[in-house]
């Protein structure tokens, strides 16, 4: 180490002052002749020695602790979150800030899917076209186009082999998902196709229309074998349950409708939200605890099925299908609810709406646990991977964002 000619003056009357102070005579008296000191060191360097010593002893251990805290951080990155490794990936939820924000649609993004198998997700737009990316990475992977308006709903069977789409044009699209090609253009509503979903089976998709039908087709020959007709207004969303049995849909007319594939008969008929239902999903069975618990019943009688819905009334319902009941609702959001998603592990509901944000309810206790400042615009969509922490969001701000779950 070098030091100036000043500090090094500065150095030595700081010594010459602590051999002084502390009676070591001779040492001073020999110190002072060869490092040639002044007779009287000046009050300044009273005590230095001492202070610079203490001081480099306090900046050392906060090195130290900086040191370890680095390490933990790093720790943490690697890990994924600071309370990753000591929380049940059930417990796990969506995070700011945005892992991804993808970019690359040139109108508003109106809906998101995750892929089965792959880690790939799906997002349709206005802008008449579906695109994949790699929600792991962030890269784009292509673009597939096939419709002439826009594309308001994407679908993948059980084995991620099959896509279906729909859009504006009044067509359902059929996608061999190994070539990317369009393999069949199903065609029989009248007005914009708004929801499709496949049987869990994957051999029948349901879609749902403008033109206030939903329509069962026949994913090997493309024919439409079943028409559920009884909404009054357009029908916004269609979704079939676990086993495939029941058909739950939700309408312009303000209604959530649950219907028997085998009779195409109307189960139940839901009247409580009072604007247009966007969203619907069914609660898997690791909910119906927690959904009891909320709801006050008896676990004993918590066999459901039981249905959430989200609409232009701000709030989020949750059915039971069995007894034809409002269990609850739970309020929070200041706009639309224009997505809704059960968390795998059965004890949150994750939300999308117009007011920007991506929330996460807590079910047992009827409460918003967790809100995200998700996008600049309204959130149109949003979808949850069943395996991986990993959650979607699709914007009117046109992009994609990729939330990554501890």
């Amino acid at each position: 180490m070098v030091l100036s000619h000043k500090q090094r003056e500065e150095l030595d009357k700081a010594v010459g002052d602590y051999l002084k102070s502390n009676g070591y005579h001779k040492a001073y008296a020999e110190f002072h002749k060869e490092a040639e000191l002044p007779d009287k060191i000046e009050d300044k360097f009273t005590g230095l020695l001492e202070k610079k010593w203490t001081s480099v002893i306090r900046l050392q251990k906060k090195v130290m602790d900086l040191e370890s805290k680095l390490a933990d951080a790093e720790k943490e990155f690697h890990s994924g979150g600071p309370t990753r490794d000591k929380r049940d990936p059930s417990e796990w939820i969506p995070r700011p800030p945005e892992r991804f924000s993808l970019t690359g649609h040139r109108s508003p993004v109106v809906n998101v899917i995750f892929h089965p198998v792959f880690s790939v997700c799906a997002s349709v737009s206005e802008d008449a076209s579906i695109k994949l990316w790699d929600y792991e990475t962030g890269d784009y992977e292509r673009t597939l186009k096939g419709h002439t308006d826009s594309v308001q709903d994407v679908a993948f069977d059980h084995t991620g082999k099959l896509m279906a789409s729909c859009s504006s044009d009044l067509s359902v699209k059929l996608w061999d998902f190994t070539t990317y090609e369009c393999t069949k253009t199903l065609q029989g509503h009248d007005h914009n196709v708004s929801s499709v979903q496949f049987s869990p089976n994957g051999d029948f998709i349901f879609s749902a229309s403008r033109d206030k039908s939903i329509k069962m087709w026949d994913v090997a020959s493309g024919y439409c074998t079943k028409t559920f007709l009884g909404h009054r207004e357009w029908v916004r969303a269609v979704r079939v349950n676990q086993d495939g049995s029941l058909i739950a849909s939700c309408s312009n007319d303000q209604t959530v409708r649950v219907w028997v594939i085998a009779t195409g008969e109307v189960k139940a008929d839901f009247r409580e939200h009072d604007h247009v239902v966007e969203c619907i999903a069914w609660a898997p069975h690791s909910a119906h605890t927690n959904i009891a618990s909320a709801a006050g019943l008896q676990k004993s009688s918590a066999a459901g099925p039981y249905l959430v819905s989200g609409a232009r009334d701000k709030l989020i319902k949750m059915w039971d299908v069995s007894s034809g009941q409002c269990l609850f609702s739970m309020v929070g959001h200041n706009n639309w609810v224009r997505g809704i998603r059960f968390h795998p592990g059965g004890k949150y509901i994750l939300s999308a709406s117009d007011d920007k944000t991506l929330r996460v309810w807590d079910i047992a206790n009827k409460r918003n646990s967790k809100t995200i400042e998700a996008h600049s615009h309204f959130v149109t969509s949003l979808d949850m991977h069943r395996n991986a922490p990993y959650v979607i969001t699709g914007s009117v701000d046109q992009t994609i964002r990729v939330w990554e779950c501890r």
